[in-house]
């Protein structure tokens, strides 16, 4: 008997057991199944590690700079308005761009929204950087899971079948709780990264209402500055 299987027959032996030990039970017990979720488990911790440095660098969703740019805009100062956005903002570049086009008059209302989309497309691809992957393992874990504990089920009867009459019922359950295991190996890997997943998306989901917000409202003021029926039906058709 492994020395896995001597730690869950019995708990007191595992004070007995290395680290070392444990990893290479692990990954034996497991067979190539777990080899290959645990290399996607590094993957996925070192995508929410980059991820969670990115946000919190950038920190995108704040709104207190954002809403004295606004401030300024409103009051007719667009140069200070454009100056005051912070810097490696994401939606700083998108707001310079509609401020900037919007104050020099030089660009027409359509191009600029073509534009706008453009940059806002590309900010919002920044932060939606890896999560596809994630979705990927936190789709895949569990069913590389299943398709472990499926094979070792066939070794598990094969051996049984071998035994005949004979069959050792430790056999029996020692080979059906390691084929069970690759089933909560992929659910331990797929749960974590689902939960991040998801709050990643929600994060980019707030930032990208947030960027339309800030834009609508540069162009609302604008429009309301200019005083002018044109300029507001000019942007009626480019909507």
């Amino acid at each position: 008997m492994n020395a896995l299987q001597d730690v869950v027959t019995d708990p007191t032996l595992a004070t007995n057991i290395t680290v070392q030990e444990r990893i290479q039970e692990f990954l034996t017990v497991g067979g190539p199944v777990v080899w290959v979720l645990s290399i996607m488990s590094v993957v996925a911790l070192t995508i929410i590690l980059l991820k969670m440095w990115q946000f919190t660098v950038l920190r995108p969703e704040r709104r207190a700079a954002l809403e004295q740019s606004l401030q300024l805009w409103r009051n007719g100062d667009a140069i200070a308005a454009m100056r005051h956005l912070p810097s490696k903002h994401p939606i700083s570049q998108v707001a310079l761009i509609a401020m900037d086009g919007l104050s020099k008059g030089t660009t027409e209302v359509t191009l600029l929204k073509d534009e706008l989309n453009r940059v806002a497309t590309q900010q919002l691809d920044q932060l939606r950087a890896y999560l596809r992957p994630l979705e990927v393992i936190a789709t895949l874990s569990p069913l590389l899971g299943l398709l472990g504990t499926v094979l070792g089920m066939i070794v598990a009867f094969q051996q049984m079948e071998a035994a005949g009459s004979q069959v050792d019922a430790s056999v029996l359950s020692g080979g059906i709780w390691q084929a069970l295991f690759t089933t909560a190996v992929g659910l331990s890997v797929a749960i974590p990264v689902v939960a991040v997943h998801n709050w990643l998306e929600r994060k980019t989901d707030r930032v990208a209402t947030l960027m339309n917000d800030v834009v609508t409202q540069i162009f609302t003021q604008q429009a309301v500055a200019e005083n002018s029926p044109m300029f507001v039906q000019e942007l009626d058709n480019a909507a």
